[in-house]
């Protein structure tokens, strides 16, 4: 692989990641077309967008004693930004996670100049962490997103998120919402690809649920639980209230903020993959005791909410979504009791 080009921030602290986090994310995605017999590298089709590649145009350095872990390029980009870059970037687009965050997660210490990485303590001043500051994201408002109005997404609930489009970056844009309604950080997603960013400086998305505004405005105590934003867009769509975490993890944070709102009644609808079952077992354990739990498997063939493609499919899949019973006995659908809409 050629040089890759990584930037200042990503070059300063290269010598510091932490590889086993860093490899695990690596192996936990699933690549396609991968090429066998490449050592030190990973070969495979770029997991930034949906295109074919009849010979893998996607490469990364896996070796931990190469200058360039973790560096990786893409020779297929439609973007010239998401051609090639460093660790973290990558990081970031396999976890669903901020660019902030992927920092935070991978840095294992300050870089020496000779010697092995210092120990970095990390000093958190007294008093509360300082309030995320209010996004203005006005200049990219629509009427209607054709890119969501394609994926199901009604232009009213379209509306209701505040989401847009940025012409110059084609990407629609998704805020993420405080509880209270104010826009603390926005998620690029670009329509030419799976590539997605975020707003720098952001509040976390672990610390957030996308629609969880609207739970609270509306005093709504029944909610499916999914992992991403056109997923919750896709079933408010189809008049089921629902919130994304916005990728595979459920936090302690994210667990607070539900605790805190009306719900009484949580449906869990995560993909059918192991990382939705995953999921689905966190936020079961993490909810238990504050609310009726439910679990909603979407119909064989689908991955997701949105890949079922069918409004009343959908909704007569969440009517029937299965009671957990704290006590390990009977198991009920929710309808038995009442219907979640």
């Amino acid at each position: 692989m050629e040089k890759c080009s990584i930037g200042k921030e990503d070059n300063s602290i290269r010598n510091v990641i932490n590889v086993d986090t860093f490899l695990a994310a690596i192996e936990a995605h699933d690549w396609r077309n991968i090429q066998p017999n490449t050592r030190g590298r990973l070969n495979a089709s770029s997991p930034f967008g949906n295109r074919v590649d009849k010979t893998p145009s996607f490469s990364v350095i896996t070796d931990p004693d190469s200058p360039d872990f973790g560096c990786w390029r893409d020779s297929g980009a439609n973007d010239p930004e998401w051609a090639r870059g460093g660790p973290v970037k990558l990081y970031a687009f396999l976890r669903n996670i901020t660019y902030e965050e992927a920092r935070e997660e991978l840095l294992t210490g300050d870089v020496a100049e000779d010697g092995p990485p210092k120990l970095r303590i990390k000093l958190v001043p007294p008093g509360p962490p300082p309030k995320p500051q209010p996004i203005d994201v006005s200049a990219y408002q629509t009427v209607v997103v054709p890119y969501l109005t394609g994926r199901g997404v009604d232009p009213e609930v379209q509306r209701a998120f505040d989401c847009g489009y940025d012409g110059e970056k084609n990407a629609v844009v998704m805020p993420w919402h405080a509880p209270d309604g104010t826009v603390i950080n926005v998620k690029w997603r670009a329509t030419w690809s799976k590539a997605f960013w975020y707003a720098k400086g952001g509040a976390p998305v672990r610390n957030m649920l996308y629609g969880i505004h609207l739970v609270y405005a509306r005093r709504i105590n029944r909610i499916v639980i999914v992992e991403s934003e056109t997923d919750a867009m896709y079933l408010w769509s189809c008049g089921i209230p629902a919130v994304a975490v916005g990728g595979s993890t459920f936090t302690d944070a994210q667990a607070e903020m539900l605790r805190m709102s009306p719900v009484t009644a949580l449906v869990i609808g995560t993909d059918n993959d192991a990382a939705g079952e995953k999921l689905r077992e966190e936020a079961a354990a993490k909810m238990r005791g504050y609310c009726e739990l439910y679990d909603v498997r979407w119909p064989d063939g689908a991955k997701d909410a949105n890949e079922v493609g069918d409004e009343e499919t959908v909704r007569n899949t969440v009517a029937c979504a299965v009671r957990r019973n704290i006590f390990k006995r009977a198991q009920h659908s929710i309808d038995t009791y009442r219907q979640i809409m």
